[in-house]
């Protein structure tokens, strides 16, 4: 492995790392999850939310590797599909967060973590843009003559993986900072934090 992270031109590998960085400091779907998740149950949500992304990101690099993201972009209907289930996804976890807004207890901060990286999780591998993107960027920095595609591939995916995840566990923590600021207003954040679900739900409708 080190030899083929040797072998990557150091201006080109550069480049790779800042484009990742620019990426994610893009507001986005998973920009705004995150902060959504950290507005509702405070930093160790945001921060769980963050990781579940994380998995979900590792997932689509997996699959970009092993050529199976190329599919998606072969079958339209499939790309759809999947799109409109993440959109139904997040338009559930709108009305839950619209329902329940202001009812967040502190003997319950234990166990909401563990939901926030299951629906980060669920909510990026449902997102057809995500594995779409990788799929159509990553191999843009590989080399043939330096080692197998393949392997590069998952060598930047954990390079843009790692970048991300360290971007989002401070965006998430940074949002649950402020949340708690704001406890006294729990429901107000609530009912943002559905506004943002429902938003990222018409955005993979109608994109």
């Amino acid at each position: 492995m080190w030899e083929l992270l040797t072998g990557f031109d150091p201006a080109l590998l550069l480049a790779f790392i800042g484009a990742g960085l620019l990426l994610n400091l893009t507001p986005g779907a998973d920009f705004m999850f995150v902060s959504a998740s950290g507005i509702a149950g405070g930093p160790r949500a945001g921060m769980a939310a963050a990781l579940g992304v994380a998995f979900g990101i590792a997932l689509h690099v997996l699959l970009a590797a092993a050529g199976v993201s190329a599919m998606l972009m072969a079958w339209p209907a499939a790309y759809d599909a999947i799109r409109y289930v993440g959109a139904a996804y997040l338009a559930f976890l709108a009305v839950q967060a619209w329902r329940h807004a202001g009812e967040v207890a502190e003997g319950d901060a234990s166990r909401r973590p563990w939901r926030a990286v299951w629906r980060g999780f669920v909510t990026n591998v449902l997102n057809p843009k995500t594995a779409l993107f990788i799929f159509a960027f990553i191999p843009q920095f590989t080399d043939t003559a330096i080692g197998p595609v393949w392997a590069q591939i998952l060598m930047l995916g954990a390079i843009f993986l790692g970048v991300g995840l360290v971007f989002s566990l401070t965006l998430g923590a940074a949002a649950g900072a402020f949340a708690h600021v704001l406890r006294r207003r729990a429901r107000a954040l609530g009912r943002i934090s559905a506004v943002m679900f429902g938003g990222l739900a018409a955005r993979l409708v109608w994109d």
